[in-house]
């Protein structure tokens, strides 16, 4: 792909009066994307199954994949120059149009360099953003949702939801305030966290406990865990002691000031009314299965009002939407991240990760079972976030007037 590249910048740069500038832009490209991969293979010779992926190894494959992407898109625009010089060639030669001594294929034209590298630089101003901005630059994503069965002390009641802090990937703190303080100053009635505290480790929120601890709500603050808190993807000394990560991090929701569902419900309760507050371990379509719904649900009256904490939207997709048993109003989930990357304008929305979940972000509905779908505060792997935005949401619970 270098050497490629290189035969564009040579074309780009072959009518520049000054000899040494040409030499510096080729040979300064090539140390640099050298130079990049060189520190992206050391960053993964010191990569650690015991601990994951520092900000570190996220930093350094960030940094690889957008040069890695820059480069594909000029080659791709550079190859369509080249495939056009290609059929021009035969089409000379086929015709014997050819004038003696020229060579077969006409040489590269400029101006397709200059349009790969203007192409080119799209993405690599993009990444750079998401980068450096995108991953901390939060949106509070509002949703009224209306029901008939909601209990009238409830019309109008609002629930904050963060979900996938991932803890272990930050790396400005100040900026990641600003995101807390955001939510703080939405001051809804209830507060839920749906999963994802951490990448692999207790230890990872140790240094923001105080932080987000400040985010409290009249009617109290629950959370769930994610598939990421059981700690399945880094290798631990031994089964004991990844346990014992488990309840160091269930102890650390304790000091947050969250009360964690653990296939269990709660009732909330409002001028003598209540809605269940329902709360299940993680269960995902090829994740981990551990969430109990039955289990989560005992004790709850089948007509009650129903809000569901479960991290995975595929639980909702597969266990709940059409679930004949019961009715659960509106579940809350996170988990998908809109994969940190897509497009979202008026009307569109896109993200290479609708075609592994089908509900990926935002609001869902069948008849009267609403999912909403939290697209991340936090970022992991990728050190960055362009296009879906860390969110904060928050929901309005609204009787629907018969």
């Amino acid at each position: 792909m270098d050497w490629y590249v290189i035969g564009g910048l040579r074309t780009l740069t072959a009518d520049w009066q000054s000899r040494n500038l040409r030499l510096g832009i080729l040979w300064g490209y090539g140390v640099i994307s050298v130079g990049f991969t060189l520190v992206f293979i050391l960053g993964l010779g010191s990569f650690s199954t015991a601990r994951g992926m520092t900000p570190f190894h996220e930093w350094m494959l960030s940094i690889f994949l957008t040069f890695f992407i820059t480069k594909l898109f000029f080659i791709i625009i550079l190859s369509l120059g080249d495939l056009g010089r290609f059929v021009y060639g035969i089409g000379n030669n086929v015709r014997n149009d050819t004038p003696a001594g020229q060579p077969f294929f006409p040489a590269r034209r400029k101006f397709i360099s200059e349009i790969a590298l203007l192409i080119a630089a799209v993405p690599f101003t993009g990444f750079l953003y998401a980068m450096v901005r995108g991953k901390y630059d939060y949106k509070v994503h509002r949703q009224t949702i209306y029901f008939d069965e909601l209990p009238d002390a409830f019309d109008g009641f609002t629930i904050t939801q963060l979900s996938d802090i991932h803890s272990g990937s930050f790396d400005n703190v100040d900026a990641m305030q600003r995101g807390i303080d955001l939510a703080k100053a939405q001051k809804s009635d209830l507060f839920v966290f749906t999963g994802d505290l951490v990448n692999n480790a207790a230890w990872e929120i140790e240094p923001y406990i105080d932080r987000f601890g400040q985010l409290k709500a009249p009617y109290g603050q629950f959370s769930i865990l994610g598939n990421h808190d059981y700690g399945d993807y880094i290798e631990w000394d031994s089964e004991q002691a990844k346990a014992a990560n488990l309840e160091k991090l269930k102890q650390h929701h304790s000091e947050l000031g969250y009360r964690l569902l653990l296939n269990e419900n709660v009732t909330i309760e409002k001028d003598g009314q209540k809605i269940a507050l329902i709360g299940i371990q993680n269960w995902g379509k090829g994740f981990k299965q551990v969430g109990d719904l039955d289990k989560a649900l005992q004790g709850v009256d089948n007509s009650a009002f129903k809000i569901l904490l479960s991290h995975d939207p595929s639980h909702w997709e597969e266990q709940v939407r059409y679930n004949k048993n019961t009715d659960i109003h509106l579940t809350l989930s996170g988990h998908t991240h809109g994969m940190q990357f897509g497009i979202e304008i008026p009307g569109f929305k896109w993200s290479p990760v609708k075609y592994r979940y089908p509900d990926w972000a935002g609001l869902a509905k069948e008849k009267n079972r609403h999912l909403y779908v939290n697209r991340g505060f936090g970022f992991l792997a990728f050190s960055g976030r362009l296009g879906i935005w860390p969110e904060i949401t928050v929901i309005e619970l609204k009787k629907r007037n018969v």
